[in-house]
């Protein structure tokens, strides 16, 4: 008889973020109100749910967006740092739509090729790490469900990988908002399904939805 195992990758939720900053893997960017507020509707959303397993990225938005659903199954919180953002060299710095930053030239040799890309880490590189993350949460969780709280990117990437896309994109057009849940279903070892929902989409920002027309000033730190 074969094991069916569920993981659920969560997007952490909206961060304190006033200036703007392409935060990146730097430490001290916690959960807005509006953050705790989507932490708390995922941790309902999942509260009936067969979960014996639950970690995140080291990084405060994601333990603090896993922590209530951690709370709800009483289970400790694990961290592993294979589920971390991805590497950038423009982390500590704004860089989004209207600030100019595709217009200066030392930023040019970070923008040459973004089949790599050549701003950050490799996508291959996110793929490797994110399945191993995703695969020992399943060991963990075998015949039950776990849930990894990881970071748009990364979870995009590896959900792209695991559908057979191409892995470089329009990072407007991806799927994986503020708080979402994409839902990885194995058989045995093996992944037999994905799927995607966004179970505190009412509270999150019209224009850091999937697809929204940009707004200048607002998207700086997409990608997070």
């Amino acid at each position: 008889m074969s094991d069916i195992t569920v993981v659920h990758v969560v997007r952490h939720g909206e961060v304190a973020n006033p200036d703007g900053i392409l935060y990146g893997r730097l430490p001290g960017y916690h959960l807005s109100e509006l953050g705790l507020r989507m932490a708390e509707r995922v941790a309902e959303h999942l509260a009936a749910r067969d979960i014996t397993h639950v970690v995140s990225s080291p990084l405060e938005r994601a333990r603090e967006t896993a922590a209530p659903i951690a709370e709800r199954h009483g289970l400790d919180l694990a961290t592993d740092r294979r589920l971390i953002e991805a590497g950038n060299v423009f982390q500590g710095k704004t860089f989004g739509v209207g600030d100019g930053a595709l217009r200066r030239p030392e930023n040019w040799k970070h923008l040459l090729n973004p089949f790599r890309p050549s701003w950050g880490e490799p996508y291959l590189e996110q793929v490797v790490r994110m399945m191993g993350a995703l695969d020992a949460a399943k060991d963990a969780a075998r015949g039950h469900e776990a849930v990894c709280v990881s970071h748009q990117l990364p979870i995009w990437i590896v959900r792209s990988y695991v559908e057979r896309r191409r892995l470089w994109h329009d990072p407007r057009k991806r799927q994986c908002t503020l708080a979402s849940l994409t839902t990885f279903t194995y058989q045995d070892d093996k992944i037999v399904s994905v799927g995607y929902t966004e179970p505190a989409r009412d509270l999150v920002p019209a224009h850091l939805l999937a697809g929204a027309k940009p707004v200048k000033g607002k998207d700086k730190a997409f990608g997070a």
